[in-house]
């Protein structure tokens, strides 16, 4: 049987050459030419991306449970800070004072401050080094000046303390960047996936013919190797004995198995079919196909460049106002009046006010309820930077095979000559019942799908390149290549075959002995969403472009059907990282869909990369948003999500600082003359209020 799939095979790939489509069994597919336009590319070490990948992974991983422990130890100190302090006392209209309780709030302040406040402080010092100041310094400033200012006013200066400011502000922000941390806990892990692609051991024939299992790295240039029926192929070669199917998805996102025999390149980190293979390597280490696209991958995340997060921006501006208001109040207060004191208790307010609690709250919770709402849309998203940035996107390059398509083939046409539609699908179903070639598969689901009665099949066999016979309940029936039909001389109509063969459709034709039923035409069906998102992303002012290796005729094709009028076609996979860079240049922010390891180093360097989650691993590893339900019209509500949170942040940054252009000058005492300035308590109560408008406006989020 394995023989005859085999031969099937084959009148199937001459099929689809005759149609002058993707052939499956030549280096005319753009699988194979993966090889040859990696071979020149630098080197890169696999295992070392490994390792540091793995260890960044984990490394994010403890910082998410550093924010969360600090939290909760922080949240325990803050209560009996709160309730020692006699500000918070009054406001409640108790008094709860004792003897030394001002130095047992020192104390706990002081263990608040080091051991809560140790990420901000850290964080305010790379800040500093970078010379770009954002939350990191703003947070620091204000925790800093209220621990120092109030420390003062336990020990040398007369005043109201500010411990349950620093530790209410402390609290807030810990808890604001381990909802942020949570959700953006999917950091990129694309190399390491790349080199699990990659079998551990290989069989190694010796000289003898006796094969032996040896480590991978103990591979050469030039040795032989065996792979089994459903092994990984272990690294590159070219096949010197033996024929299979192989299944390159993990690598290009194709989900047609490639018929492989004498001759044929073959990638690391595919899978065999059910043939046995014996090649000779090609390439080891760094020169791999694999060790290629880790390259690229590599070099494109390190390139791309992203904005600067929306929160981080307010609160850099936020830090100038901060110390050009606290350094003007202080200075004017001591030209007017001369009071240090006073001058240094005006400066300190201003300078704690600057940074709202509410901030601290302002895009993290935006982003949990974002989270939340792509989540139950099956919208994952693991870049925030460039999920926030994905309202400027103007142009969608999308992926073809697996992407616009469902990547399979499927039944198009059936056109009867001889017999009913139902009678030519029924026979055709119950001889392609013996095949696995993807061409047999999509018939057989078409019979299914149709429920078509499965006939009597007896004396199976194949005509060797050219198709299968049988004898179907008792008649002698022939499914051919147009091939076939040519070499006997039967007639079919060639103006419809020509038609469908420029539209990419691969034909099989049934015989009852010389006598034509009808045929069959068959392609990569196009998803049915498709052209719906391409014609909502037109209506948002967003470029739909497809890129993929097939030929141009099914390209061109495909982009008609969908409504996509630019098509890059023929395109290597080395080129594809290369054409989105081409996008960059032309000034467009383009975000990249696709779903094959080859598509890896293009959605990393695309301003938003969208893996389709029906994709490969490494493909889903690279990409910022994961598509769960390999919709098209959910990148649509990508877009529309990133640009309500990005309306949403705003909202909340505006609630969040906007009672600075009251409570600053307030507190800086503008009015003091007046008898209006703005107490502790005051400016306690405004930012209470702005945190629960915030919280409350977080929650509203919604996209159409």
């Amino acid at each position: 049987m394995k023989e005859e799939n085999k031969d099937h095979a084959k009148e199937h790939s001459s099929v689809e050459e005759k149609s002058n489509e993707r052939d499956n069994g030549h280096g005319a597919h753009e699988n194979h030419e993966n090889h040859e336009d990696h071979e020149n590319h630098e080197n890169h070490e696999n295992h070392g991306s490994k390792d540091e990948h793995g260890d960044h992974h984990d490394h994010h991983a403890m910082m998410v449970a550093d924010f969360k422990k600090r939290f909760f130890v922080s949240f325990i100190l803050m209560i009996p800070i709160l309730i020692l302090s006699p500000m918070i006392q009054m406001f409640m209209g108790v008094d709860l004072r004792f003897a030394g309780d001002s130095y047992l709030l020192f104390i706990l302040s002081t263990l608040l401050f080091f051991y809560g406040g140790k990420p901000f402080l850290t964080g305010a010092v790379e800040e500093f080094k970078k010379k770009s100041p954002a939350m990191m310094m703003l947070i620091a400033l204000a925790i800093t000046v209220a621990y120092v200012y109030s420390s003062l006013t336990v020990f040398v200066l007369p005043g109201d303390e500010f411990f349950w400011e620093l530790a209410t502000l402390i609290v807030i922000m810990l808890l604001g960047h381990w909802i942020e941390m949570k959700s953006i806990m999917g950091a990129s892990n694309a190399l390491n996936e790349l080199v699990k692609l990659m079998p551990e051991t290989a069989h190694r024939i010796g000289d003898n013919g006796d094969t032996e299992e040896v480590p991978l790295n103990r591979l050469k240039a030039g040795d032989r190797v065996l792979v089994k029926p459903s092994e990984k192929v272990p690294i590159d070669g070219a096949v010197f004995e033996g024929s299979s199917s192989v299944d390159e998805s993990m690598i290009t996102g194709e989900s047609v198995p490639v018929d492989k025999g004498e001759g044929d390149e073959i990638v690391g980190g595919s899978i065999n079919g059910d043939g046995v293979l014996k090649f000779t390597v090609s390439r080891v280490g760094d020169e791999t196909f694999l060790s290629q696209v880790i390259k690229m991958v590599k070099e494109a995340q390190e390139s791309k460049s992203r904005s600067q997060r929306l929160a981080d921006i307010a609160a850099k501006w936020l830090f100038y106002i901060a110390v050009t208001a606290g350094v003007v109040t202080f200075t004017l207060w001591m030209v007017i009046g001369g009071d240090v004191e006073f001058a240094i208790v005006r400066a300190v307010t201003v300078v704690i006010i600057s940074c709202p609690h509410a901030l601290g709250l302002a895009t993290p919770l935006v982003t949990a309820v974002s989270t939340s709402i792509g989540a139950k849309k099956g919208l994952l998203v693991r870049d925030r930077g460039a999920f926030e940035n994905a309202r400027k996107i103007n142009a969608i390059v999308f992926d073809k095979t697996g992407t616009l398509t469902e990547g399979q083939f499927g039944v198009t046409d059936i056109q009867e000559v001889g017999t009913s539609k139902e009678e030519l699908l029924s026979i055709a179903y119950s001889v392609e019942l013996n095949s696995e070639h993807p061409i047999a598969k999509g018939i057989v689901n078409k019979g299914k799908e149709e429920n078509v009665k499965r006939m009597e099949v007896a004396d199976y066999r194949n005509i060797t390149g050219k198709g299968l016979e049988a004898k179907v309940d008792g008649r002698n029936i022939k499914v051919v290549s147009p091939g076939f039909m040519r070499g006997e001389n039967i007639s079919f109509e060639d103006e419809q075959y020509e038609k469908m063969a420029k539209e990419g459709k691969t034909v099989v034709f049934v015989l009852e002995e010389k006598k034509l039923l009808g045929f069959i035409a068959l392609s990569d069906i196009i998803r049915e969403s498709a052209k719906e998102a391409v014609t909502k992303l037109k209506s948002m002012g967003v470029e739909s472009i497809m890129l993929t290796g097939d030929n141009q005729r099914v390209a061109d094709h495909v982009g008609r059907e969908i409504g996509i009028d630019t098509i890059f076609a023929e395109v290597l996979p080395g080129e594809k990282a290369a054409k989105v860079e081409a996008l960059h240049q032309e000034g467009k922010t383009v975000a990249m869909t696709g779903d094959g390891v080859n598509d890896a180093p293009a959605l990393a360097k695309a301003n938003l990369g969208i893996a389709i989650g029906a994709g490969t691993d490494v493909a889903i590893e690279t990409a910022d948003v994961i598509l769960v339900k390999s919709n098209p019209l959910d990148v649509v509500n990508i877009l529309k999500l990133s640009r309500a949170t990005y309306r949403k942040m705003l909202q909340n940054l505006a609630w969040a600082t906007g009672y600075n252009i009251v409570a600053i000058p307030l507190a800086a005492g503008i009015l003091y003359n007046q008898g209006i300035i703005i107490s502790p308590a005051v400016g306690a109560g405004l930012m209470s209020l702005s945190t629960v408008i915030v919280a409350i406006n977080a929650r509203l989020l919604r996209i159409n």
